[in-house]
């Protein structure tokens, strides 16, 4: 049996009046990925500092390694690594000195310069897939850069105990992957790894085992097999709330009489027109992909910001009032919350009480002239609104940057219905909190709007609306594209935000063939059919059938942090490049992105692949296309656009690595999947840039692309496609005879 590396023994650890671990206990394995899971508030981040020594238990027995940490120096002795959530590297030093932050002792380092230039930049091209220079200036990296940073910086202390808190939260799906292959080597090197994650299928992927907290107690122990969504769902929310959950109808309309009513409105200036009414009773879901207008809309609707265009009206004893800004949606009952806390929500300095209660104040006056605030008087109401939340909270003036992110979201909530709206307005309300949460504000809308009220309800996860809305709208381009009603098909809705028809096939949902499927089961990974029989109700709407879950870290490839996007429309996550982009064909696919991050002059692509037989001896990923210098306008490739008048004028074309390799057919621009071995991956990356233009040679290669994009790229989106065996040998070349050499198309 492998030996125990992290004991942890009823633990209990308190901030003042806040109890952040009530009785916490954990055994971790030498040899194994253990998840630590949890919902806002239940301990996670908590019990990961006081295992590397960041904070001292108030009880309990704390043994690493058959010891125990008392400061960050003695963990770091002991073997201990700790990633923690913020990304914590220093902008103005180099990736170097990031790296080998703290390592020095007293005397200096025993390792010379060069030798640590030489494993920092070995460790950073196998986990970023590519090489970066190590005297790159930190800051000008993209937050994932960073992100692999944090973890590499771990790495090399060569951890026995290595603590990851939400360390993939900046990575994309292809990162992922990388930092789960790494994770298995050190697996296999005896190194405990404990992963602290909201990602639940990233979890039933790579975790053995797997503590479940709440309210700062374990719950309960999952082995592997164990490691479902249902089971970590009844054990997060508790079977309390879930039988709670279940006890609310679905909203539905109650009147024909409108509560809010918009006309001929425009959320931007050239977008189209449109109407939209709101009715008692109402749930009405907002979704689309990020920047396509629907935030603007429901900001517009609240008074947050102007419309370019219509009018927005509430409707009161049959009486239009138009709404103009924030305090005529106020005094028309309208209510707003925020997604982002921190820059549209708290008060930091302020406690929980002024913090839910301030927007009501003014009806508990008292003392006539002198302003005075009856507390007692709202002290019920304040106890009412976090009950129905289940606000996890000490003393109510206690700061509320004493909560954690989910309690302090749970609070501008609360304040919302602390007003007492008509209608509730929620830009993406659930972002950042777990799954308990999320139940508590289900249950509270459907009974909102059942005492007949309205909410308009924004989100990016469709799984949001199957069993809470009335109807469902889908923005494109600043407009309502498409219209939905129960019983809702997450799939035909996903389909709608990409504008893609009804029956089209899902990111995720082609099996390539018997090899990769074979490959995704070893790796945990249940694949669904490319295709499902469409179902349609009596009057033509599609028929209800089960959710189907997506596949670990489909979300992230797609949409990353940012909201950053690439899509190729014929060209599904996961699926099979067709035939008449690949091998001796020139035609390259329509590539399509969206969500550009603010300040993007240029963009970047580049079209790898990872899986190069290992007799070929070739360092890097084989590129298939690169090209830069793609004008910040542009939002789309059209089909075929390489090597004609179709690419964007003035974006370059690179040579492809059918040119290093000497094989005669190719030259700039895109050259097609041609694998004569096996299957592989082809990785489609896109970056946006800070920059209009790059310095790159017109011979330069992959190694010579990342270094001149990297540092002046604000974000990066991509996705992954496979293709092969080839169905003909590659011309005048085989795998053992071709030796890489430099030369111009």
């Amino acid at each position: 049996m492998p030996a125990v590396s992290v004991e942890i023994s009823k633990v209990r650890k308190t901030f003042g009046p806040t109890v952040a671990l009530a009785d916490v206990s954990l055994r971790a394995f030498a040899g194994e990925v253990h998840a630590i899971i949890g919902g806002n508030g239940s301990g996670k981040s908590t019990l990961a500092k006081v295992i590397s020594g960041v904070l001292i238990p108030d009880s309990g027995q704390v043994s690493i390694l058959g010891k125990a940490a008392t400061t960050p120096h003695e963990a770091r002795e002991l073997g201990i690594s700790n990633v923690f959530q913020e990304v914590l590297v220093a902008d103005e030093c180099s990736v170097l000195d990031n790296l080998y932050l703290g390592a020095d002792g007293l005397l200096g380092s025993s390792a010379s310069k060069e030798e640590r230039r030489a494993t920092a930049r070995s460790l950073m091209a196998e986990l970023l897939g590519f090489d970066l220079d190590p005297d790159t200036v930190t800051g000008d990296l993209p937050l994932s850069v960073k992100q692999w940073i944090t973890i590499a910086r771990a790495m090399l202390t060569r951890p026995k105990v290595l603590i990851l808190d939400e360390s993939s939260a900046a990575l994309d799906f292809e990162s992922t992957e990388r930092l789960f292959r790494k994770m298995r080597e050190m697996k296999r090197h005896g190194v405990a790894i404990l992963i602290v994650t909201h990602r639940i299928a990233e979890l039933i992927r790579i975790a053995d085992r797997a503590t479940v907290l709440r309210d700062g107690r374990t719950v309960g122990t999952l082995e592997q097999g164990e490691i479902t969504e249902t089971r970590i769902l009844s054990l997060i929310a508790g079977p309390e709330r879930e039988k709670v959950q279940g006890s609310v109808s679905e909203a539905r309309c109650q009147s024909d009489a409108p509560l809010l009513r918009m006309q001929e409105v425009r959320v931007w200036p050239d977008a189209a027109p449109f109407d939209f009414t709101l009715y008692p009773g109402e749930v009405v879901g907002i979704t689309g992909l990020d920047g396509q207008g629907q935030a603007d809309f429901v900001r517009a609707i609240a008074g947050v910001q102007p419309l370019p265009g219509g009018r927005v009206s509430i409707i009161r004893d049959r009486m239009a009032e138009v709404v103009t800004d924030l305090r005529s949606a106020r005094d028309g009952g309208i209510s707003y919350v925020s997604g982002d806390r921190k820059k549209e929500g708290i008060f930091a300095n302020l406690g929980i009480f002024e913090n839910m209660m301030l927007p009501v104040y003014r009806a508990y006056r008292t003392g006539g002239w002198l302003n005075l605030i009856n507390r007692s008087k709202m002290l019920p109401d304040f106890e009412w609104e976090a009950s129905k939340l289940a606000v996890k909270m000490g003393a109510p003036d206690n700061l509320i940057t004493s909560l954690s992110g989910g309690n302090q979201q749970k609070v501008l909530i609360a304040r919302a219905f602390a007003e007492k709206p008509t209608v509730l307005v929620l830009n993406d309300p659930a972002r950042g909190i777990d799954i308990g949460a999320k139940l508590d504000l289900y249950r509270n809308l459907r009974e909102f709007a059942a005492r007949g009220n309205a909410v308009v309800f924004l989100s990016s996860e469709i799984e949001e609306f199957l069993n809470l809305c009335s109807r469902v709208h889908v923005f494109r381009n600043g407009a309502i594209s498409a219209d939905f009603v129960p019983p809702f098909d997450g799939h035909v809705i996903l389909n709608a935000m990409f504008g893609r028809k009804p029956t089209a096939s899902l990111p995720g949902e082609a099996v390539a063939d018997e090899e990769a499927s074979r490959h995704a089961h070893e790796d945990g990974v249940t694949l669904i059919p490319a295709h499902f029989p469409p179902t349609t109700t009596e009057d033509g709407r599609p028929a209800a059938r089960p959710v189907r879950l997506m596949a670990a870290g489909q979300k992230e490839t797609s949409l990353n942090q940012s909201g950053f996007f690439l899509n190729a429309t014929d060209i599904p996550q996961g699926a099979v490049v067709p035939e008449r982009f690949a091998e001796d064909s020139r035609i390259s696919p329509r590539l399509v992105w969206s969500g550009v991050p603010q300040g993007t002059l240029s963009f970047a692509l580049a079209v790898t692949d990872p899986d190069l037989p290992a007799e070929l001896n070739f360092p890097r990923s084989f590129a298939h296309w690169l090209a830069h210098d793609i004008p910040g306008h542009i939002r789309e490739l059209p089909e075929g656009a390489s090597g004609s008048l179709a690419m964007p004028l003035g974006a370059i074309e690179l040579n492809s690595d059918f040119v290093t390799f000497r094989i005669p057919g190719f030259g700039r621009g895109w050259g097609g999947p041609w694998p004569p071995d096996r299957q592989h991956r082809y990785v489609f990356t896109l970056y946006a840039l800070k920059v209009a233009r790059v310095a790159l040679s017109a011979d330069a290669d992959l190694a010579g692309f990342a270094a001149a994009v990297l540092p002046v790229a604000i974000d990066q989106a991509s996705f992954t496609a496979v293709y092969g065996p080839a169905r003909k040998a590659l011309p005048n070349a085989s795998p053992t005879s071709a030796e890489p050499t430099r030369r111009t198309a």
